[in-house]
């Protein structure tokens, strides 16, 4: 049977802030389905839709450009496609851009999207519970270091990740309003890479940065692969 795919890029808003990824896929694959979209079930004895995300988003996070790759039995317009599965999103989760992912014969198979990323951007907004000028001195000494060391710590062990191979350009500081903003550049790798969360704590730890990490608000600004955005790549 052929398989039509499509790209989309959606929100992650602050309506769905606090539901897990597998929620947030889940709710999605549910609009799919009230839409009528055709959509394309995998085989064997637990069929599942045919649906890949870019980058699971923790919990808490918000995002301006979350990406997935669905596929449908039946080639529809990419308007109709849109319109029809825009009406049926809860609150929070919107397309934004989407296109087909075009794929001709006697070609490679498209990247899956998950291969693609390989760059996220962030902004953290946090109340600054001291002087502008403390956290600017903070932020100043974390990036002067060649070497930052964080020490993941999960029920099953401990590791010692290297930082700075996961950031793409020093940290920066703007004020937002009443808040900081922390804005970040992280490498993503097929092996790993580093939480926008645990650089935050780092430098309110490690490095002086006046922050209850527990009140920041994180959003995830932009997805990329090669320097372009992903809904590009196709």
């Amino acid at each position: 049977m052929m398989m039509y795919k499509y790209r989309a890029e959606i929100t992650k808003g602050e309506e769905v802030r606090y539901i897990s990824h597998l929620d947030y896929a889940g709710l999605i694959e549910r609009a799919i389905r009230r839409a009528k979209l055709p959509a394309a079930y995998s085989e064997g004895f637990n069929p599942h839709m045919k649906i890949a995300f870019a980058s699971a988003l923790a919990v808490g996070v918000t995002s301006d450009a979350e990406y997935m790759d669905f596929e449908l039995t039946q080639q529809l317009c990419q308007p109709e496609v849109f319109d029809k599965l825009n009406k049926n999103l809860p609150p929070g989760v919107k397309v934004l851009k989407l296109k087909p992912v075009r794929e001709f014969k006697n070609q490679k198979k498209h990247k899956a999207l998950m291969a693609e990323v390989d760059l996220a951007e962030y902004d953290i907004y946090v109340p600054l519970e001291s002087d502008w000028d403390s956290a600017v001195k903070a932020v100043k000494l974390f990036n002067e270091q060649e070497e930052v060391i964080y020490h993941r710590v999960t029920p099953k062990k401990t590791k010692d990740i290297e930082v700075k191979q996961y950031l793409a350009k020093p940290v920066k500081l703007a004020m937002s309003g009443d808040k900081l903003k922390v804005t970040m550049d992280i490498i993503i790798t097929q092996s790993g890479s580093i939480k926008p969360q645990e650089i935050l704590g780092l430098l309110a730890e490690s490095y002086g940065l006046n922050v209850n990490i527990y009140d920041a608000l994180i959003n995830r600004r932009a997805l990329s692969g090669s320097g372009k955005p992903l809904i590009d790549l196709v």
